[in-house]
């Protein structure tokens, strides 16, 4: 299929190709081509946009996310009719329930705002006429505008500049030709160049514009996977192959080519993670959007929650809370509303979204009472592919057969039930010794989706649930639950495994939602958190030049130790992070760890820290061959 429209028969849409020039329209099938490519562009550069992770550790899923997204939504359209709503539909809802990470998050948004600009109107009387480059720039303009009405204040070096920018070029584009300034005979080609050679720019001006990129050497990951899908749309309109690689600066390619972040783009002395993760929380946020304006050290409180309030009010609700805080995220419509803040003030912030219309399940936490660091670099489950195809859930979604399982504990119904995300089989059966009610595969590189933490929800057996993403990245996803169910979701924002255990001592099945929240995000709170893993680049850090494929030991701020072993690095890692106030240590043994060196720790422990008592399990996690968490 080349793209083209099938309707330059007669009527209408003839017209519209002689004012518009030759092989300037799509019609419905090729919009579904579209994505089809787009998924077969994110699944064939997933690896490298993987790479452009900023961390120095094997978490980079950025790539795997958009994918495994477009992957959906390419199921979705296996089940559509071929008529341009129901396409269109087809893409909102498969991005919506098949959203994946921060990345899989704001591509569902960018797509939704795509989607909804090229839907027809019910009071087309003439048919649905094509798609052409006036309707394509506009749909552009509105992806990028619904991406960026999530947030306040949108930071620039993001997916969400990168499609800004080419958004502002299509129209332009457009507007020359309009005008006549441009004598072109193929204006959609000529508006998709432009918006890809403007996002391009935007893409490599990236690390310019966002310190934690420069620091780790690359370009921002979730950019180069939206411009995937410019070439996408210049493969059904004008023929193109879809590229052989992701273009990348030369200096950013031979960064994630060699595993090397030490050819910074900015000479940095810092602790490259332990700026990178102060530099994400300034500016990418675990909530509904996946991006956060602001430091949240420096306000108390986040406050969350669902605002029942006509749509005209809500551009003065925003001028209130812009006074009262920052981190502000705002994603809704038709009347309901999911706010987001970090703020100083808790009772004047409800009291705008009273002025505005109703708030309910109103959320409020301590920000210097949690655990810090957004790392969350838990360990990994299963592979990418994992899942790609499987049952499907009661409202038609299809979800992964491996991802959603049910514990072996008592499905008697209960008040209140709990649903983890677990990556391992030997973790599995921790989290439901400790009263999970169902599991849900994933870790890094492995996030499970909209949908697949849905059903798990629908599956519980309660009215009332618990989640605990148990990764950072995961969060945001989990996040959305809640306006897709009948049943009355709280997310406990756990960003490691072993916060995830710990929140399960505060759970009573006998207690309502709200109380099991608030008991359990105090006792994950009580835990400190670190990991063991094998750097994937070069980096400096106050601990000394850390080569790639040496083994690291990370607490909530940064590298904290290293070794020649993952046991050394361990050693290290827990002298660094045990006090005489600790009394509890899980230690939780990954796939592949070498019994002699767990052995060494234990005996460790045994002569430095007699007074604290070690659990010890085995997880099988990969690439983390220890996990701790220290009550």
């Amino acid at each position: 299929m080349n793209g083209l429209s099938a309707h330059a028969s007669s009527g209408s849409d003839s017209d519209l190709r002689s004012a518009t020039g030759p092989g300037n329209a799509l019609d419905s099938d090729a919009l579904a081509e579209a994505m089809r490519a787009y998924c077969t562009a994110l699944q064939q550069h997933r690896v490298t946009i993987d790479r452009l992770n900023v961390y120095p550790v094997p978490d980079g899923d950025t790539g795997t996310n958009m994918a495994m997204t477009l992957a959906a939504v390419t199921e979705e359209l296996l089940r559509t009719g071929t008529g341009r709503a129901e396409i269109c539909s087809a893409i909102s809802h498969g991005a919506l329930m098949g959203a994946r990470g921060n990345s899989g998050v704001i591509v569902s948004q960018l797509l939704r705002g795509l989607a909804s600009t090229l839907t027809p109107s019910d009071d087309q009387s003439d048919g649905e006429p094509p798609i052409d480059a006036a309707m394509l720039a506009k749909g552009l303009v509105a992806a990028s505008e619904a991406a960026d009405s999530a947030v306040m204040r949108p930071v620039e070096g993001t997916i969400l500049s990168v499609a800004r920018a080419s958004a502002h070029a299509a129209q332009r584009t457009l507007e020359a030709l309009e005008s006549g300034d441009t004598d072109d005979g193929h204006g959609m080609a000529t508006v998709l160049e432009n918006a890809k050679r403007a996002g391009q720019a935007a893409l490599e001006a990236t690390p310019q514009q966002l310190p934690v990129l420069a620091d780790a050497g690359v370009v921002d990951a979730g950019a180069a996977g939206y411009l995937l899908l410019l070439d996408a749309l210049l493969s059904v309109t004008d023929g193109r192959p879809l590229p052989d690689e992701v273009e990348l600066p030369a200096e950013v390619a031979a960064v994630i080519a060699h595993g090397n972040a030490g050819a910074s783009l900015r000479a940095s002395g810092t602790d490259a993670v332990a700026s990178q993760r102060e530099e994400l929380h300034r500016h990418l946020d675990p909530s509904e959007s996946g991006h956060e304006i602001g430091d949240p050290s420096g306000t108390r409180y986040e406050v969350m929650f669902l605002l029942a309030a006509p749509d005209e009010n809500i551009d003065h609700f925003k001028v209130a809370w812009d006074s009262l805080g920052d981190s502000i995220v705002m994603v809704g419509g038709d009347g309901l509303w999911n706010c987001h803040i970090h703020t100083d003030d808790i009772g004047p912030v409800i009291e705008a979204g009273i002025d505005a219309g109703r708030p309910h399940r109103i959320q409020i936490t301590d920000l210097h009472e949690q655990v810090a660091g957004l790392g969350g670099h838990g360990a990994h489950g299963a592979r990418a592919g994992d899942g790609a195809h499987g049952a499907h859930a009661g409202d038609g979604t299809q979800v992964a057969n491996s991802a959603h399982r049910t514990s072996t504990t008592d499905r008697t119904q209960v008040d209140c039930a709990v649903v983890a995300v677990s990556p391992a089989a030997g973790l599995d059966e921790l989290f439901a010794a400790l009263g999970a009610t169902e599991i849900v595969t994933g870790g890094q590189t492995m996030n499970p989706s909209t949908a697949e933490l849905l059903a798990a929800v629908e599956a519980a057996p309660s009215g009332h649930v618990v989640v605990l993403p148990n990764n950072s990245n995961i969060v945001p996803v989990a996040r959305q639950i809640d306006e897709h169910t009948a049943k009355h979701v709280e997310v406990v924002a756990t960003t490691s495994v072993p916060a995830g255990l710990a929140a399960l001592i505060g759970y009573d099945p006998g207690a309502n939602v709200a109380d099991n929240a608030a008991s359990m995000l105090d006792a994950a709170t009580a835990v400190a958190a670190g990991e063991v893993t094998q750097a994937v680049r070069d980096v400096k850090s106050p601990i000394g030049h850390v080569t790639a494929g040496q083994w690291i030991g990370l607490d909530d701020s940064g590298i904290a130790a290293t070794g020649e072993t993952a046991g050394a690095a361990a050693i290290g890692l827990l002298a660094h992070m045990l006090q005489p106030t600790h009394e509890i240590l899980t230690l939780i043994e990954g796939a592949g760890t070498e019994p002699a060196q767990t052995d060494d720790i234990a005996s460790w422990l045994s002569q430095h820290w007699p007074g604290v008592e070690v659990e010890r399990h085995f997880g099988g996690q990969d690439h983390y061959p220890y996990l701790f968490g220290i009550e």
